[in-house]
């Protein structure tokens, strides 16, 4: 799992199976350890048949996420769709 500090959260990007797919997620957590993580699920105009594409289609927009906001919310560019142009082959 791929992961990013920022100020007093930890980003972490990951795949969960969601039925027979996989789905690409965000994990914003508090480094204090307080409170709950929050998941962001990412490209949600794709779903995944392996684990492996789904990882890294999530660490390409955890590498995108240029800061959180206060609440740990992440901040992408203004040009950033959503939309992972990974291997078409992988979904």
């Amino acid at each position: 799992m791929n992961q990013r500090e920022f100020g007093d959260y930890v980003a972490a990007a990951g795949a969960t199976l969601e039925g027979s797919r996989f789905t690409a997620y965000i994990r914003v957590e508090a480094r204090s350890g307080k409170g709950f993580p929050v998941y962001y699920a990412i490209c949600e105009n794709r779903s995944f048949r392996q684990r492996e594409p789904a990882e890294a289609a999530a660490a390409r927009a955890l590498d995108a996420i240029e800061a959180l906001e206060d609440d740990g919310t992440p901040v992408f560019p203004p040009d950033y769709d959503g939309f992972d142009q990974g291997d078409p082959d992988d979904s």
